[in-house]
């Protein structure tokens, strides 16, 4: 479990890390959905709230927190 929570925390550190390219924060954003976990969810939603995040950024963390929600894992 403490494995996922290190990736999760790696995940979100590179999604907010606005020196790096859009391209590599939306992958990590991506990624995160990919694992559907709870924590994950809880990211993206975090990710979502992120004014420091450009608007786009966003509302993919949204639609990525969407799915986890609809796949009801």
């Amino acid at each position: 479990m403490a494995e996922k929570s290190s990736e999760i925390t790696k995940l979100v550190n590179i999604a907010t890390d606005m020196e790096l390219a859009t391209e590599l924060r939306t992958k990590a954003m991506e990624q995160l959905g990919n694992l559907g976990t709870h924590e994950a969810l809880l990211a993206l939603l975090d990710l979502a709230a992120n004014t420091a995040l450009i608007r786009e950024e966003r509302e993919l963390a949204l639609k990525y927190a969407r799915e986890i929600i609809r796949s009801g894992d």
